[in-house]
């Protein structure tokens, strides 16, 4: 698996792409190795760049800036929990699986987790400017890989994609709540004007 062509192949051609995927043999750690863990990273450099080096312009007070060290143990501890986020979901990815008609397999379903996370990845990089973070929004497209991916790895009836869908969505949503959460207080606490 190349890691370029990987990203460039789930997101224009994700049905043919998700095929491939499904027959891949791999495993949970070199997942994590060479794809999960490069692509973890966008976000959390791009995060650090914007908020300790370019900062947010704040009207009558200047540029606002999280500390260095402060940034640093936020891109690590963003990072790390990435890593996390991306397990879990495939725990809620598998567990769910039965109701619809589908296999538990936690390899399939890490392949899912992982692979329809890209966009959201992606669209990291719009940290770098924090006046442009909204631009992340395009992160919304995961939501279609994850549409696709569930019936094709998941062998989850395909009329049931879009409640499966729906479930792993909100579980999703809920994860990247705590994960922002913990970011916000253990690393947004060190402000500097």
């Amino acid at each position: 698996m190349n890691l370029v062509e990987r990203v460039r192949n789930i997101i224009l051609a994700p049905q043919v792409e998700w095929a491939v995927i499904d027959a891949e043999p791999t495993d949970i750690r070199e997942i994590y190795a060479r794809y999960v863990a490069p692509l973890a990273l966008v976000p959390a450099v791009a995060g650090f760049i914007g908020g300790s080096l370019i900062g947010i312009g704040v009207p009558g007070v200047g540029t606002v800036r999280v500390g260095v060290a402060a940034g640093l143990f936020g891109a690590v501890l963003q990072f790390l929990l990435l890593l996390g986020f991306v397990y879990v979901l495939a725990l809620v990815i598998n567990a769910l699986a039965p109701m619809f008609g589908g296999r538990m397999d936690i390899v399939a379903a890490f392949k899912v987790a992982a692979y329809a996370s890209t966009p959201a990845w992606l669209a990291g990089v719009f940290a770098i400017v924090p006046a442009f973070a909204f631009l992340s929004v395009v992160g919304l497209y995961g939501l279609y890989l994850l549409f696709l991916g569930l019936p094709s790895l998941m062998r989850a009836r395909p009329e049931s994609a879009v409640l499966y869908t729906a479930l792993v969505a909100g579980a999703s949503m809920a994860l990247a709540l705590m994960v922002a959460g913990v970011l916000g207080l253990v690393a947004g606490a060190h402000v500097s004007v």
